[in-house]
């Protein structure tokens, strides 16, 4: 069993190596002693440092009161997500799966050794509550790896107790700042240990590490960097939608979508024969991650309807049946998804996609200006939005308008894409074409989720029917929803004319 705890801290230098006294700090109304522990931390990477790439750090610690497996991630400056297992010998499976995206097939090794004396002094205010507890580690840093160098400092930690305002820490920074004491120049000790440890040849960054990246000069330069903006959010996501992070699952789903997206509107750029594959797996990445999401979004529309009716309109076990019928149609749980996440097809996506962006299958329009290449894909894009708008428009009322309606909200979710990515290549027109879409996307969104409501009320009142059960409330929320759909269409021409008018990409 895993545990997060939300770590907001501090670190800082002092040429002293001692702690100012903190007494004098708004709020605390004591310091107190509580003495000296020895910690000995062993941290894992990989042979070229991944994880220490995203700013990760995963470490086996013993010594002091939460001796065990310790994995951070990065949230802002000074604030990290650690996750925490008991301690053993090999590293738990759980914190392994977190790891995965970014370590792939590749072993986890001993990397560096660091062991602390930590004097350590909790802040507490005149109730005995914790503030921060403030530390003076002496650090010893061991590298394990390309020559064993070592390297020794001291430095003063402060970490913000749980239900502490962050603004404390800022009242504690200006007392040891008035002391001499200033902020330290490393975001972590591994990162100390890392830099002051490295072999010779490595100092001043590590091989390879490249500067800040140029700005876009040719179309296949605008698509690469939006491509790997997308995988990189794939990436970083893929800890969190293990862990069940709130949104975490739609967003890595968004951007599996705008991945697939690009390869398709860029397809003057990149060679769709290498490209398609790739989005064929991707679409079916975005469909594992949607399993659930969608039957949420379906279940959580028809309880709203439902809560909206007064109670005399409720006849039967309206809301049991739901509940029944919701858990039934249930794709799956974490576990199905961290299954996928673990298994060989996700991490060969992962493999396919490093490779697409480090070497990228250019075609001749991908050295041209970006304005022209990527105007011209956003521009199709739009026109075949465009047709199958007006198309539906032709259409009477019914299954195939409905079945219109959602090719072009899905190709309007594509133009939004297109759209969002050429942004840097085309400015302001670009960004009023993405409001344009988003709002065709959710008129047509809208529509859909009711053409799918109302699938589903048909299936809960033959469930009802065949239990016996009134079926009168699943036809009365059939006919509100038959409403709504026919106000979003009645709502649709007007909308449309709105976007044909005001788009000038």
């Amino acid at each position: 069993m895993a545990d997060t705890k939300r770590e907001i801290e501090r670190k800082y230098e002092s040429d002293e190596s001692g702690l100012p006294d903190l007494t004098g700090v708004a709020g605390v109304a004591a310091v107190i002693d509580k003495g000296v522990a020895h910690l000995d931390a062993t941290y894992y990477d990989t042979a070229d440092e991944r994880l220490d790439a995203s700013s990760i750090t995963l470490r086996r610690r013993t010594g002091g009161s939460d001796a065990g497996w310790h994995l951070k991630f990065p949230v802002a400056p000074g604030v990290r997500d650690e996750i925490q297992a008991p301690l053993s010998d090999t590293l738990p499976r759980t914190l392994a799966g977190l790891v995965r995206s970014r370590v792939r097939d590749a072993e986890l090794v001993p990397v560096v050794r660091l062991r602390s004396d930590r004097d350590v002094r909790d802040l507490v205010d005149a109730e005995g509550r914790l503030l921060a507890e403030v530390s003076v580690d002496a650090v010893q840093a061991e590298r394990l790896t390309g020559g064993g160098r070592t390297a020794q400092w001291t430095e003063i930690e402060v970490e913000l107790a749980d239900g502490t305002d962050p603004a404390f820490l800022d009242k504690v920074e200006k007392k040891l700042k008035k002391a001499g004491v200033r902020p330290s120049a490393s975001a972590s000790k591994l990162k100390r240990a890392l830099t002051e440890t490295a072999p010779k040849k490595k100092r001043g960054g590590k091989a390879g590490e490249a500067g800040a990246q140029a700005e876009p000069v040719t179309a296949g330069d605008h698509a690469l960097a939006y491509l790997r903006a997308q995988l990189d959010a794939i990436v970083e996501l893929d800890p969190a939608v293990r862990r069940d992070v709130y949104d975490s699952v739609h967003k890595m789903r968004v951007a599996t979508r705008r991945m697939r997206s690009a390869l398709k509107s860029y397809g003057k750029v990149l060679d769709r024969e290498v490209t398609d594959p790739v989005g064929a797996e991707l679409k079916w990445l975005a469909g594992e991650l949607g399993v659930d999401r969608d039957q949420e979004v379906l279940t959580e529309r028809l309880t709203a309807a439902v809560d909206e009716l007064p109670r005399a309109l409720l006849v039967g076990p309206v809301r049991t049946r739901l509940r029944t019928w919701s858990r039934a149609r249930g794709g799956g749980s974490r576990r199905r998804l961290t299954n996928v996440l673990d298994g060989a097809r996700y991490l060969r996506l992962l493999e396919s996609l490093d490779a697409l962006v480090a070497d990228p299958p250019l075609l001749k329009a991908a050295g041209r200006k970006p304005e022209k290449v990527i105007g011209k894909a956003v521009r199709k894009d739009l026109a075949k939005v465009s047709r199958l708008v007006e198309r539906a428009f032709e259409l009477e009322p019914g299954q195939e308008r409905d079945l219109a309606l959602h090719e072009a909200r899905k190709k309007a979710k594509r133009t939004r894409y297109a759209a969002e990515s050429a942004v840097p290549a085309l400015g302001d027109p670009a960004t009023a074409l993405v409001k344009s879409m988003k709002s065709l996307q959710n008129l047509l969104g809208d529509h859909q989720d009711s053409v799918m409501t109302r699938e589903a009320l048909r299936e809960l009142a033959r469930q009802a029917h065949g239990a016996g059960e009134p079926s009168f409330t699943y036809g009365l929320l059939y006919g509100r929803e038959e409403r709504r759909a026919a106000e979003d269409e009645a709502e649709l021409p007007g909308l449309w004319k709105e976007i044909k008018g005001g788009t000038s990409i």
